[in-house]
């Protein structure tokens, strides 16, 4: 079993490169920093630091673990907070800004959740557009953040929330509601119904056409719309064909008003991520108790409703 205490000595030895300010920081004597380190290299069998010159240097080993050993830390202590939580009876308000279909989908049962297990935390979850996911986050509107792409930017903490998948879909009738399968350039001429620029799901399926040197100028857009359920009753009325996230064609799906097509060739999937600022601020408990709820084993059942939609289904029945 791994020592998270060694583990903290070889992430403050690695930060200074220094056993003696190791030693200040941790407050221990220097003899005691040294042998946590040979310790937790003799736990892995392989060394960590490289004593052979004037000055002391991570090996490939140590650049491997310093990374995961920060991550590892850095969850045990969401767990304490989480936990401590439960003694605490803590209060407070959260406010959560997303701009995904899907994580509109996942948050509302995922802060009900929340909400039965911390009844002292209100939760509001602003829906806005990507660009003002951060926005709220930095000027504090909003204490936590739900998007659909990566972020690197300076004091902002980001996880993987869940992977979305996206689904092409067209009315019932459609000449493809019987093909196994249909190929991109079958869809050069098809009248489309895309999302705005800053959506993910678009720049989703406009990374999948560029892979067969097809842009935007080469479709037959019909519409373009800022809201997938929208989509989805365009496309069920005949209007078009539309790429959207199976958790909000899962219902459509299910009725029979539109009928999913597999296209050849494409990866139509996601990974939607939350954030949060690293700062510390006044009544950050709440949020810290959320962002360590979110991957709770309780509710893996609803993380993988974005890949697996007819579980929703499933869970209603139940």
């Amino acid at each position: 079993m791994i020592d998270l205490l060694k583990l903290q000595v070889f992430v403050q030895v690695a930060e200074s490169l220094s056993f003696s300010e190791a030693a200040k920081v941790l407050n221990r004597a220097q003899p005691t920093v040294s042998h946590h380190i040979k310790m937790l290299e003799v736990d892995f069998g392989v060394e960590l630091f490289d004593r052979s010159g004037s000055k002391l240097l991570l090996t490939d080993g140590g650049r491997v673990l310093l990374p995961r050993a920060r991550k590892l830390l850095r969850r045990s202590g969401e767990l304490s907070a989480m936990m401590g939580s439960l003694k605490d009876n803590i209060v407070g308000e959260l406010r959560i800004a997303c701009s995904t279909t899907s994580g509109k989908y996942i948050l509302p049962q995922l802060a009900a959740r929340f909400r039965h297990r911390f009844p002292g935390i209100s939760v509001r979850i602003l829906s806005c557009t990507p660009p003002h996911v951060l926005m709220r986050l930095i000027e504090g509107e909003a204490n936590l953040g739900v998007l659909s792409h990566e972020t690197v930017q300076t004091g902002l903490d980001i996880q993987e929330f869940f992977e979305d998948s996206i689904s092409l879909i067209v009315p019932k009738n459609h000449k493809w509601e019987n093909v196994p399968f249909i190929t991109p350039d079958d869809l050069i001429n098809e009248p489309l119904i895309i999302r705005e620029p800053s959506s993910g799901t678009r720049k989703v399926m406009l990374g999948q056409f560029a892979k067969y040197d097809i842009v935007l100028d080469d479709l037959n857009i019909f519409l373009e719309l800022g809201n997938a359920e929208a989509i989805v009753e365009s496309v069920a009325a005949g209007y078009g064909v539309a790429f959207v996230s199976r958790l909000a064609t899962a219902c459509p799906l299910q009725m029979g008003n539109v009928i999913e097509v597999p296209v050849s060739g494409f990866k139509l999937k996601r990974d939607i991520y939350m954030v949060r600022k690293l700062i510390d601020e006044p009544n950050q408990h709440p949020q810290e108790v959320f962002w360590s709820f979110v991957h709770d084993p309780s509710n893996n059942d609803l993380l993988k409703m974005a890949r697996f939609p007819e579980i929703a289904d499933e869970n209603k029945k139940a």
